[in-house]
């Protein structure tokens, strides 16, 4: 189960370094001679309205995904977002998530919806991980549109769930922590 601490949970913002210009070479699995530039600093300079409450790292070291996400691309990201990271490369494991419940679809869902965008093939959270590390792309205002959707289900948490129960709704959480939503209140 997630630890209730709280803890600055968004210290990279805290800690940016000025990377305006530099390329970042993709190749992993799901992308091969995928370039981008950094044009903001890490952490650093989102648009209006997006407040991401989990960075990255937090979202990886709290466990998200089942530990799969992102086992094969760890190059391309610092490394100190997977120095305490709950993966596994093998499977997809919901014990390793922060509730421990599967609040996942596949990918494949994802992609006969349209909600995957050929720059982020694996979907919202690397979108996500790009942005935050100073990538800006023409898909970043439907991104943030999908992440505000999201706030629907704090608003049902908050009605249903006492103060510190995580143990409501463990999957409406673990979801929300996908989103980069902190419900551990």
């Amino acid at each position: 189960m997630c630890p209730m601490q709280r803890g600055p949970i968004l210290q990279v913002r805290r800690q940016a370094r000025d990377v305006a210009g530099q390329r970042i070479k993709v190749s992993d699995l799901m992308q091969a001679n995928y370039v981008y530039r950094l044009t903001e600093p890490a952490g650093f300079n989102f648009r209006a309205g997006f407040e991401p409450e989990v960075t990255p790292q937090g979202m990886l070291e709290l466990g998200v995904f089942g530990g799969k996400y992102m086992t094969d691309c760890t190059d391309e990201f610092p490394d100190e977002w997977f120095a305490h990271a709950k993966l596994c490369s093998e499977r997809h494991d919901p014990a390793l998530n922060c509730f421990g419940v599967n609040a996942s679809k596949p990918l494949a869902y994802w992609r006969e919806r349209g909600w995957i965008h050929e720059d982020d093939p694996r979907g919202w959270f690397q979108w996500y991980c790009r942005y935050f590390m100073g990538r800006r792309a023409a898909d970043d205002e439907r991104q943030i549109k999908r992440w505000r959707a999201m706030r629907r289900h704090l608003a049902q948490l908050q009605k249903h769930c006492s103060a510190g129960d995580l143990s409501c709704r463990p999957k409406q959480r673990q979801a929300l922590l996908h989103w980069a939503y902190d419900t551990r209140f």
